[in-house]
């Protein structure tokens, strides 16, 4: 007898895929243009320096929102279920924004600044600056998710794309007019916030165009929910530890201001070059439903992968006077100092998407509880390695040894996630 069902192709991949790559591609865009704004600002290492720290601590205080698609594409099914989700976004948001509210006029916030992270009283009142203004971010970027969640389940990835494109424009626009109210890092974060608030118009516009109840599908009713998704937010609060504990190493070296400034800008790249390999997660969960979709996901992840190594590893040496120098305004010492770094975040793409293919397995068989043990193995390796850092006395450079615990935690939680699969299999 033969078998008539389609097979997932390599095309239909892409078409999935792609405009969700062109939707991390375009969110990273609009942290490197806030980069190249604030770099032509007065003070522009403080600066930088004080938005990087902000936004690294940002990440890590709001990152249980950050799984708010994935949880809508795998939940989100009716009524039931989409009040439970809502519900489940609407919890995280407020507890997010409490925590950054405390950090941003507290006291408590000079004590995680200066005391923990380790960073000037200069630039603990810029990134304090970036605080205050983003308290109000996580409602905004908890709705977009769940928004986004439900378009992307409905296939309509492309919609998710044209929306982050607006926000690129509406970026400039902000960018310009933040330059009269605010000043120094500020300006980054109003620009952010304004933004984001016009992506998520857009983006609930067409999550309720799109949306359409699945009544063959079993719901979940908000308890099972909460089940669900508090061990994914974990995982995700847990991954975004991982920059903040490398900043709060580095911001302890000589070389400090200039190793934040350098991660920051480093970073922004991750987010435009390695960022699109976190889609592979939902592609996962949307695609794969046997080992041949698997296999040929496999093959679309390698290419995708070397892809992106290749165009890093060009913006770090041939085009470094073009994009570092004339696009970003870095001066000649400092894309001297990002340039070998950069290079070697090449490995990032192939790394990341290891991971999160394996992150997809786990999510599609509702095992996210492994995800959460993954992530405590990465941090428990970068703790272990902060111990063994402060008994010695070291002489590379800041970012050079940021980078190099980037990539060793990446390969960390792979081997972890193997390791689980293979038991479980």
């Amino acid at each position: 007898m033969v078998d008539h069902t389609p097979r997932l192709s390599q095309r239909e991949i892409a078409g999935f895929f792609f405009p969700l790559l062109l939707t991390v591609q375009l969110m990273s865009v609009s942290h490197s243009l806030i980069n190249a704004a604030l770099a032509r600002l007065d003070r522009p290492v403080l600066t930088l320096a004080g938005f990087s720290i902000a936004i690294v601590l940002h990440l890590c205080l709001a990152s249980p929102a950050y799984q708010n698609h994935t949880i809508a594409i795998a939940l989100v099914r009716g009524r039931r279920s989409l009040l439970g989700v809502s519900l489940y976004v609407l919890a995280v948001a407020l507890y997010v924004s409490t925590l950054l509210a405390l950090v941003a006029y507290s006291p408590l916030g000079r004590l995680v600044f200066e005391k923990l992270l380790g960073v000037s009283p200069a630039i603990a009142a810029e990134a304090r600056a970036v605080l205050a203004i983003l308290t109000f971010l996580p409602l905004f970027t908890g709705l977009r998710g769940l928004c986004q969640g439900i378009v992307i389940r409905a296939r309509r990835t492309g919609l998710v794309s044209l929306a982050t494109l607006v926000r690129i424009g509406a970026l400039l626009g902000f960018l310009l007019l933040g330059r009269h109210w605010f000043a120094g890092a500020a300006v980054g974060a109003f620009g952010l916030l304004a933004c984001i608030v016009v992506e998520t118009a857009l983006m609930g516009w067409f999550a309720w165009k799109t949306y359409a109840p699945c009544d063959s599908e079993q719901e979940k009713g908000p308890l099972e929910v909460f089940r669900y998704a508090l061990p994914l937010s974990f995982s995700s609060a847990m991954q975004q530890t991982v920059p903040l504990l490398i900043s709060a190493i580095i911001s302890r070296l000589p070389d400090s201001a200039s190793a934040l400034a350098a991660f920051g800008i480093i970073r922004g790249f991750i987010f435009l070059l390695a960022g699109p390999m976190r889609n592979l997660q939902q592609a996962y969960l949307a695609l794969v439903k046997d080992r041949d979709d698997y296999r040929k996901l496999l093959i679309f992840y390698l290419r995708v992968a070397l892809g992106m190594g290749l165009i890093t590893l060009a913006i770090a040496y041939p085009l470094n006077a073009m994009v570092l120098g004339r696009a970003m305004g870095l001066g000649p010492a400092l894309r001297s100092y990002i340039a070998l770094p950069l290079a070697a975040c090449a490995l990032f793409p192939a790394c990341s998407g290891v991971v999160y293919l394996y992150r997809g397995a786990f999510t599609a068989s509702h095992r996210t509880a492994f995800l959460g043990w993954a992530t405590l193995c990465k941090v428990g390796y970068l703790g272990l390695c902060w111990l063994l850092l402060m008994l010695g006395t070291l002489t590379v450079p800041g970012i050079a040894l940021a980078i190099f615990l980037l990539l060793s935690c990446e390969m960390c939680e792979a081997w972890y996630l193997r390791s689980r699969l293979k038991l479980l299999a």
